[in-house]
């Protein structure tokens, strides 16, 4: 095998090691590495563990509930939190390392701006909340867009973002609820099935 296709490889298997398994996207820091040795970025950890109990009071100024228990989204172990939360999660600088490595390595590349279809060289840089649509600013003085409702297009795409990743939380916080619940459940078929035995034997 040519050897520039292995190193590809390899970089292509570290570069999947790097992505928080909650917002699919590349570790932001700080990282956390729990007991099974899974990472997760802090802040989708604290978002999880808010959606999973929603009950617990939060720490004055914090958005982490103190205490608790959190479950590893990748392989279900169940962690024990202290009263610092997931702030008291270890945190992983080898991993942040690694990302600082791998972002001063690549190269600087011209940021490519999409430009309106009805407006040569006009850049697109607001969002038609009435339409749905990304335009540019001429089409809302002088075109289409003009009676439109419109924002600018990277405040609607941080809170799509935003609620992207909160709707995400969420379903995993559902999701352990519904794997504990599934767990009383066993735990009481269990015991039935055992109480009938004895009952039997009787």
């Amino acid at each position: 095998m040519c050897p520039g296709v292995g190193g590809w490889g390899a970089m292509e298997s570290l570069e999947k090691q790097l992505i928080c398994p909650i917002c699919l996207e590349m570790f932001s820091k700080p990282v956390v590495i729990l007991p099974c040795q899974h990472n997760l970025c802090r802040k989708c950890a604290s978002d999880v563990f808010q959606a999973a109990n929603p009950y617990l009071t939060s720490r004055v100024g914090s958005t982490a509930s103190s205490g608790g228990r959190f479950r590893c989204p990748s392989c279900r172990h169940e962690v024990l939190l202290d009263r610092h939360g997931v702030y008291g999660l270890q945190r992983n600088l080898l991993v942040e390392n690694i990302i600082d490595i791998k972002a001063a390595s690549l190269p600087a590349v011209a940021e490519e701006h999409p430009v309106c279809e009805h407006h040569e060289k006009e850049k697109i840089n607001i969002y038609c909340l009435s339409c749905g649509v990304p335009t540019c600013s001429l089409c809302k003085v002088f075109g289409t867009h003009k009676d439109c409702q419109v924002a600018q297009l990277d405040v609607v795409f941080s809170k799509q973002k935003a609620e992207l990743s909160e709707s995400i939380a969420l379903l995993v916080g559902a999701n352990e609820r519904i794997q504990a619940v599934m767990g009383q459940l066993d735990d009481t078929c269990r015991a039935v099935d055992v109480s009938s035995c004895l009952w039997r034997r009787t």
